[in-house]
């Protein structure tokens, strides 16, 4: 084997070896996941959750804005009309059936930005792994949050 053939082959050795000595000086950011949890950026986007007013009721009118701005049209929106009797939210109309196909959706919050009452939110709960593909369509129920304790009873 010739010098010249030598050096060919060990300069990116050596310098491979520098990058990998400069990391061992680094502090390790590995954690011991669950049990404990690193701190999310503060514009972290992952689980939805469907909010409603302090009264208990819902604030998804039905309006199917975000399923319009949604680039992955994982959500479906059916709408029916709120009655004296049977009132939902506070608009005329409700969602009857909100369903998002967590598989499809990428996070982009865009569905958040379009939703004119602030109904739908992606907050920071990041746990959303299941092991059926059933599973990852959320439907209303799973997604709205629960009564308010005064309207529990």
């Amino acid at each position: 084997m010739s010098v010249e053939l030598f050096r060919d082959v060990a300069k990116p050795l050596i310098a491979g070896f520098g990058i990998t000595a400069r990391r061992l000086k680094h502090k390790k950011v590995t954690v011991m996941y669950p049990e404990q949890k690193r701190e999310q950026y503060p514009r972290t986007r992952w689980r939805h959750a469907l909010k409603r007013y302090d009264s208990g009721l819902e604030k998804c009118i039905g309006c199917s804005l975000c399923a319009g701005a949604c680039p992955a049209r994982c959500i479906y929106v059916q709408a029916a009309e709120n009655t004296d009797t049977e009132r939902y939210s506070p608009g005329e109309r409700y969602a009857v059936r909100y369903e998002i196909n967590m598989i499809r959706c990428i996070f982009c919050g865009y569905c958040q930005e379009a939703c004119p009452t602030g109904a739908i939110v992606l907050e920071k709960n990041f746990e959303l792994a299941n092991y059926k593909r059933e599973d990852f369509v959320y439907t209303k129920q799973m997604l709205l949050d629960p009564l308010p304790k005064s309207q529990d009873a």
